[in-house]
């Protein structure tokens, strides 16, 4: 710095202050100018030539620049909220022995351009650029002419006028380049406020391009390479800033593939159901799959669906990397390696709560209680039908996390189920025409609902972290199934592991191996052969938001074929989100 600025340091209380207020990021600004220097962050971009950084501020018609730089400066401005003090006791980092301690009391008491870390911390032993400084300076100045303009200029001396004057004149060129950054920021922002779809709803979407193909056996000679496609186009609307309310609107072309058995005969299992093929109407017609509302109620969180909704949007599934926001085009190919089969019982309109009940000083840490209901057939006010004598699937799950890097979940589902439909039906209605029909995953015999029947699940449910670069998932499920009739009753079984290496390559990327057996029954009539499922995915993030993920599903006598036929399914997903 020049001799001026040293000298004037020493003649002004008030100044020295400043040099103290701007050694920190804690620069009590107005909010655009502590957008421009309030963290360690900016100080880079701040330690540029003045004409480098005039010409950064200079429009330009790159939009998607103007977005990233106000998407920058605001979560600057979001991620240190400072607040302004009144009495510089209220530091727990300063000191009344400290050196500055003086100078600092004078400009919190005469002027209040002082402000601090949200914990109560000053930081004033961190290093400043001049561009820092001028931020720091140009609040004082904006203080003192707020002071003058209020008719309180007893406060302001002459003798920190002529400092502070003095100060301006040094730094005229870096408050000048401060002021027309923060001038072009005002003006962007105003345009996008002013041509912004709404200032509560905000636009997402995903599409997904698949090329995939089935092979193998007589499983190769009935199908063909297809190129499928499922869009959703989802408004999710903030009223609070602590809710969410979720209108899903959703169309796709995907159809099943047809798996045969060693007598080329169709099997019609849902083994090998890919994330994108559910729910898809099969002819592109666009139809509102999910319409849900998520808000706190005091510790609890509410989940409320009046249409599409599903227990996964609301439980714990344990199973990162594989599982992405309910079949979402992210993560694994398959339904089965997605989520454990339990979550797919039932489905439609309901309420959920999710009650904390355990925040720490246990090894249990933190715990919650999840209980749900979701019917259907909510809709329908016909016989044996509606919000409570319809199809439904009430969730209770109990979840436990110890330490950091382990999981853990038990969960309990009660189901009925009217004839005809199936069990692991994730709330589709096969009467209107959906597919998959039958369910969205498992053996047929495993989903097959004879007549009317009542079913109780139990699962459980694991999540390890060993380190960033690792996780291990897996679950078990079972469930026993009472149908209406004498013998009638079965017994369906699931249970699968995966091991995921996110970051695998690259950041973002993420390498997947899955394995299990799809949920198969144990009732009369049905092969006892154990359908296996093998799955492998590579996950490469072509961008922030482009995916491509090939993979291969191997399924061995799906079916439940006694003579082990085996089938595979290749795909090659490319998923763009918005």
């Amino acid at each position: 710095m020049s001799n001026i600025l040293w000298k004037s340091l020493a003649i002004s209380p008030a100044v020295l202050g400043a040099t103290l207020l701007v050694s920190t990021t804690a620069i009590a600004a107005p909010a655009t100018t502590t957008e421009v220097a309030s963290d360690k962050q900016a100080a880079p971009e701040l330690a540029q030539k003045p004409a480098e950084i005039i010409a950064q501020a200079a429009p330009t018609s790159d939009d998607a620049k103007v977005l990233e730089q106000v998407n920058r400066y605001s979560k600057e401005g979001a991620s240190n909220n400072q607040a302004q003090v009144t009495s510089v006791s209220q530091f727990s980092d300063v000191q009344p022995t400290d050196w500055a301690f003086q100078a600092l009391q004078s400009l919190v008491e005469r002027y209040g351009c002082i402000a601090g870390y949200p914990n109560g911390t000053y930081r004033g032993n961190r290093a400043l650029t001049r561009y820092e400084f001028a931020a720091g300076l140009n609040a004082c100045l904006d203080r003192v002419n707020e002071l003058i303009a209020t008719a309180t200029a007893d406060l302001v001396t002459k003798q920190d006028l002529a400092t502070l004057q003095r100060l301006q004149e040094e730094f005229s060129a870096e408050l000048a380049t401060l002021r027309g950054r923060v001038d072009s920021l005002e003006a962007r922002t105003a345009e996008l406020e002013a041509n912004q779809f709404s200032t509560t709803t905000k636009l997402v979407g995903e599409a997904v391009f698949a090329v995939s193909d089935a092979f193998g056996g007589n499983t190769g000679s009935a199908n063909n390479t297809v190129f499928q496609n499922r869009v959703r186009l989802g408004l999710e609307t903030s009223f609070t800033g602590r809710d969410k309310l979720t209108t899903r609107l959703a169309a796709g072309n995907a159809g099943l593939f047809d798996i045969r058995d060693q007598n080329n005969a169709s099997v019609n299992t849902r083994e090998g159901t890919q994330t994108y093929q559910v729910g898809s109407t099969g002819n592109n017609a666009v139809r509102i799959d999910r319409l849900t509302y998520e808000a706190p109620v005091g510790p609890a969180q509410v989940y409320i669906a009046a249409a599409g909704g599903r227990h996964s949007h609301y439980a714990a599934v344990n199973n990162p990397y594989f599982f992405d926001k309910t079949d979402g085009g992210n993560g694994a190919l398959s339904t089965f390696a997605s989520e454990s089969p339990i979550y797919r019982i039932g489905g439609g309109a309901g309420i959920a709560l999710n009650i904390p009940f355990s925040s720490g000083g246990t090894i249990f840490k933190p715990s919650s209680i999840t209980v749900g209901y979701l019917a259907s057939d909510a809709n329908n006010p016909g016989v044996n039908t509606g919000l409570f004598n319809g199809n439904y699937a009430a969730l209770g799950q109990l979840n436990f996390a110890v330490g950091d890097r382990l999981a853990l979940a038990a969960t309990y589902v009660h189901g009925y189920h009217s004839a005809g439909s199936a069990l692991f039906d994730s709330g589709i209605n096969t009467a209107s025409g959906d597919s998959p029909i039958g369910g969205v995953v498992g053996t047929r015999q495993a989903n097959q609902i004879d007549a009317a029947a009542n079913s109780n699940s139990y699962g459980i449910s694991a999540a390890f972290r060993p380190s960033d670069k690792l996780s291990i998932s897996g679950f078990v499920s079972f469930h026993d199934i009472n149908q209406q009739g004498a013998g009638n009753d079965f017994e369906a079984w699931s249970y699968g592991g995966g091991i995921s290496l996110p970051d695998f390559g690259k950041r973002g990327n993420v390498l997947g191996i899955f394995a299990g057996a799809e949920p198969y029954a144990r009732r009369a009539g049905a092969p006892g052969t154990l359908p296996i499922h093998v799955e492998g995915f590579y996950k490469y993030r072509v961008s922030d938001n482009i995916s491509v993920t090939p993979g291969i599903i191997w399924l061995r006598a799906p079916g439940q074929n006694s003579d082990e036929e085996n089938a595979f399914i290749g795909t090659l997903r490319t998923t763009f989100t918005f």
